[in-house]
């Protein structure tokens, strides 16, 4: 494929998923053109998209897209496509280095110019909206994947699976779509952020720009080496009581249409009465979808606690699955019904058709959560003037009522427990170390990109009859496998279709334990009695 072939391509590809009006074929050439530094083209201004075969390319590599996403055929189509212009770049010496962070800036302003402006984008949706909330939200979906904010093709390289428990089913997930960084890039970052810190390149009163990754002003922002490029990116501004927040899709898909409501303006995360009223009104407005948030403490919270957010999606996640099997005691609220889910973290479960009258009553169940102690179980609510409990919500719209889950949490630590009591303990670190949050709170597990290649490699060195513990990057590993195949046959162990399911099957099993160690009460008939206590004191 040419550099004229692959430009013509992307014009008919932006034609045929709708991104790009004919009518400005020839704008988006000449934008093209100006970013690559050419000034003539020889080429189709108007060209018929025709299909391409991903096998086709210069290196005759098969595109990983059409070998898994075989039904999403924009995804296969794209990433042909803009290989060949990113590799041209690379030839013309436009980029910095020929690794993924250069090129991913470079693509997202190959796509900025085949694509409309944010002020098109809000109309559009704003006007399928008044139609119908789920075709607005499908369209905005997909123009998010065909505009390569979302990566399909990496996307459908992640592995995903579930796993039974005494709790329904668990999904194991290890995203790949977020790359992992190559060394160059770690260098060239780490004297970014020198500079930075020595005052140039952030705003007068020293922060950086973008404040962080979820602020307004990424939309559009080129990016940098230590901060992704965002030109391809758009945000719809959403109504949500007498408040506009911004919704936006997460471009690393953890599960289907994670999207993401965004506080406007840069401020740190809090969990109260407010955050309930907008969960609840969210789910009104797009009741096709879920929304939670993660936690306001360090710990328990997720990533970003810098700035107030929440994510959604339209997915069914196991936590939402699994039922409430003990009945609640909630006094004053007749018409709210409370009770306690079956699950590995502690789960009060609030129901009802009044939404003033749950948000009331969620608020009602912090506050006193929020002051709690319970020192049989390590539960203390503070130490000074450090606070400890909170609560991660979850809303859902289920048979015409409105349901909230708030999950109890508590992110004490001690001397034996530095990194939490309720945090995943040391053993499970090979599989998992970092915070348990809203997504993974819902039985969803995202695990770190390198246990593929570590279990690919654990697998490889039993199946040899190789000890683990002789193997560079797997010895940490192998405690763990020494302690499953005492279980299987030998047979079992020699045979690879099946030493993959066990292996998928024993890491689902951690990811189990996992959620049991950030739960402030044990599913046991003493954990639930003391939940019963705390339910009373409300």
């Amino acid at each position: 494929m040419s550099f004229t072939k692959a430009i013509e391509n992307l014009i008919a590809y932006g034609n045929s998923t709708g991104i790009l009006p004919k009518e400005e074929n020839a704008y988006a050439v000449n934008r093209l053109l100006a970013l690559f530094k050419e000034d003539s083209f020889d080429g189709e201004i108007d060209p018929e998209f025709g299909e391409i075969d991903p096998k086709a390319d210069k290196n005759g590599a098969e595109s990983s897209a059409s070998a898994v996403c075989d039904a999403d055929k924009n995804g296969a189509r794209l990433e042909p496509i803009l290989k060949e212009l990113l590799d041209y770049a690379a030839e013309k010496g436009l980029l910095t280095d020929n690794i993924t962070v250069y090129r991913d800036l470079f693509d997202a302003e190959i796509m900025n110019c085949v694509m409309p402006r944010p002020l098109t984008v809000i109309d559009t949706f704003n006007a399928l909206k008044k139609e119908d909330c789920k075709a607005a939200t499908d369209w905005f979906y997909r123009f998010s994947q065909d505009t390569d904010y979302i990566r399909r093709y990496r996307l459908c390289k992640d592995v995903r699976y579930t796993v039974g428990s005494e709790y329904g089913e668990i999904v194991v997930t290890i995203n790949l779509s977020k790359p992992e960084k190559d060394p160059r890039a770690i260098a060239a970052a780490g004297k970014a952020n020198l500079g930075a810190a020595a005052g140039s390149g952030g705003k007068a009163s020293g922060e950086p720009y973008p404040r962080c990754q979820l602020c307004r002003e990424n939309e559009g922002y080129a990016g940098r080496v230590n901060h992704p490029g965002r030109a391809n990116h758009r945000i719809l501004p959403i109504t949500i009581g007498d408040e506009v927040w911004d919704l936006q899709y997460s471009p690393y898909g953890y599960y289907n249409e994670h999207c993401i409501l965004l506080n406007p303006k840069h401020v740190p995360m809090v969990i109260n009465r407010a955050a309930f009223d907008r969960l609840l009104t969210f789910v009104a407005k797009f009741p096709h979808y879920m929304i939670g948030s993660n936690a306001d403490l360090p710990i328990v919270g997720g990533s970003i606690l810098s700035h107030d957010h929440y994510q959604g999606g339209r997915f069914d996640f196991p936590m939402a699955l699994a039922k409430a099997e003990i009945s609640l005691p909630l006094k004053g609220f007749d018409n709210v019904s409370a009770g306690l889910v079956h699950w590995p973290l502690t789960v009060i479960r609030l129901s009802s058709e009044d939404r003033e009258a749950l948000s009331e009553a969620a608020e009602r169940v912090l506050t006193a959560w929020r002051s709690y102690d319970d020192p049989d179980f390590n539960i203390l609510h503070a130490s000074g003037d450090e606070k400890h409990n909170t609560v991660t919500p979850i809303a859902r719209m289920r048979d015409g009522k409105f349901e909230l889950d708030l999950v109890l949490r508590n992110n004490r630590t001690t001397a034996e427990r530095p990194y939490g009591l309720f945090h995943p303990r040391e053993e499970y670190h090979h599989i998992k170390k970092e915070n348990i949050g809203l997504i993974e709170v819902m039985g969803v597990a995202v695990l770190p990109s390198r246990l593929k290649e570590e279990l690919r490699v654990l697998l490889e060195t039993i199946l040899s009859g190789e000890d683990p513990r002789s193997m560079p990057g797997i010895e940490k590993h192998a405690d763990w496998a020494e302690d499953w195949m005492k279980n299987y046959s030998a047979d079992e162990l020699r045979d690879e279709e099946k030493l993959q399911k066990i292996i998928d099957c024993e890491v689902g099993k951690v990811f189990v334990k996992v959620l049991e160690d950030c739960g402030v009460y044990p599913w046991t008939e003493e954990g639930r009695a003391a939940v019963l206590r705390f339910m009373k004191s409300v």
